[in-house]
């Protein structure tokens, strides 16, 4: 009976053990990912700036060149990685959250396809883990589609940032990019284009679930030169994960926000989650909430070179339809009350 009693207590303690050291993996795997978003690019700039300085300067100028060499490589689909892609690390940064992907239809891989992912959040944890990596497993749930996560065309101009960001199949979100994995990539490929963008991320608080939808329509536009079907994705709790001083229109914080957003591309947020150490405290680790991001039914679209306003108008009523519609289907299994209504602005 004593050894049997023992034996239990260090099975316990086992288990103790490693769950402790599994949330600090979790940690650790958010915590890098974070950083990497909010510094690395100036911090691989900076770094690079000083090796030129140093006695090690030629390192900094074969990079240099390579990058000279490379320079238009983000503009054609990049350069993917499968091992980055199924980095353990990715699956406890799912874990932490944890984050799930639901996938309500399947996708053609004779088609080509572009997401709208609302909301934006504050960093786009979702959209990142469940189209930037394996490990909520896009792959198999979408056999023979290439997911690209499209972001600011800025991050790609920074050293070893655009590398890495390459390797998870992240492209520039601008048109030179998109046009190319449409139309000179063949098909199967799904471009993920968070949609309300900088101006989405300034109204994010927990609690509220708005997109910044109605006069964003070249997404549309791109869909309907290339023929690519539209579908839609809405990520249940994206907002939950950070808390935001929210400025009002008109004042000067807003004022400044906005003249960020139209000459640099994004927003700078006043934001917090949970600190490093205890979830009690202030810090940039997101909390640990719930992400379950649904992808929603491709909408055929077909292709027309030089659509008018009014196709991309009927389209785009279509397709804001189709995310309502998905929202108000999934609301209630992912903690939302049926009265909950998606504010579309």
């Amino acid at each position: 009976g004593t050894g049997s009693n023992i034996l239990s207590a260090l099975q316990d303690l086992f288990w103790l053990l490693k769950s402790k050291v599994e949330k600090q993996l979790q940690i650790i795997s958010v915590l890098q990912w974070v950083l990497t978003f909010l510094i690395m690019g100036i911090a691989c700039t900076l770094i690079l700036m000083y090796i030129l300085c140093t006695d090690c300067w030629a390192i900094a100028a074969l990079y240099l060149a390579w990058l000279v060499f490379d320079w238009n490589t983000p503009k054609k689909g990049g350069r993917r990685s499968q091992w980055v892609r199924n980095w353990a690390i990715w699956r406890y940064f799912r874990d932490y959250f944890p984050i799930r992907l639901v996938k309500t239809h399947n996708l053609l891989t004779n088609r080509n396809y572009i997401f709208g992912y609302h909301p934006h959040g504050i960093m786009g944890l979702g959209a990142f883990c469940n189209f930037s990596t394996e490990a909520t497993g896009v792959g198999q749930k979408f056999p023979g589609i290439r997911p690209y996560l499209a972001t600011l065309a800025g991050n790609f101009r920074m050293p070893i940032l655009r590398d890495y960001l390459m390797s998870g199949g992240i492209c520039p979100v601008n048109r030179d990019s998109i046009d190319y994995i449409l139309s000179k990539n063949g098909s199967g490929n799904a471009i993920i284009i968070v949609v309300g963008g900088a101006a989405e991320s300034l109204n994010c608080t927990p609690g509220k679930n708005s997109v910044t939808l109605k006069n964003r329509k070249g997404f549309v536009k791109l869909a309907l030169r290339h023929g690519a079907d539209l579908v839609p994705v809405y990520s249940f709790g994206e907002n939950e994960v950070y808390k935001q001083v929210i400025f009002e229109e008109g004042s000067w914080g807003r004022w400044v926000q906005k003249k960020f957003q139209k000459h640099i591309g994004f927003a700078p947020c006043i934001f917090h989650g949970r600190g490093l150490f205890s979830p009690n405290t202030w810090g940039l680790l997101p909390y640990s909430k719930p992400i379950t991001t649904v992808v929603g039914e491709p909408i055929t679209v077909p292709k027309i070179d030089n659509p008018s306003q009014k196709d991309v108008d009927f389209y785009h009523s279509i397709y804001v339809d189709s995310l309502i519609k998905l929202f108000d289907k999934y609301k209630s299994k992912f903690g939302l009350p049926e009265t909950e209504v998606l504010e579309v602005n």
